[in-house]
């Protein structure tokens, strides 16, 4: 699979979009687990980061990311541009994360 440039804005630094294919998307869901709100819970009486959850929403947005990546190469796309990630509750203790953009392809070198 070909290297797919992924950017947060809406051009490529040095590159000239030559066509949008359409919305490139990703998505995961993700619980919390008993034993880290057991953890998290100890932590919160302390105080500070809850670095069980960081690491928890950390692998959930690289994986929305991952499958938008996958979509825009089956969308033949060279590349991702206006990328955002978004975060939902969809029930108590569980959230989707949401990765999307606007797939392009990108006129050649000349």
């Amino acid at each position: 699979m070909k290297e797919i440039i992924i950017v947060n804005t809406p051009d490529v630094p040095g590159r000239v979009v030559d066509k949008a294919l359409g919305m490139a998307r990703g998505s995961t869901s993700r619980e919390r687990f008993i034993g880290r709100d057991f953890i998290a819970g100890l932590k919160m009486i302390a105080g500070g980061e809850i670095s069980e959850y960081t690491k928890l929403l950390k692998m959930a947005r690289e994986q929305a990311l991952e499958r938008m990546i996958e979509d825009a190469g089956e969308m033949e796309a060279d590349a991702v541009v206006n990328v955002r990630i978004t975060t939902a509750t969809i029930m108590s203790g569980a959230s989707e994360i949401l990765a999307y953009g606007t797939a392009v392809t990108l006129k050649a070198d000349s």
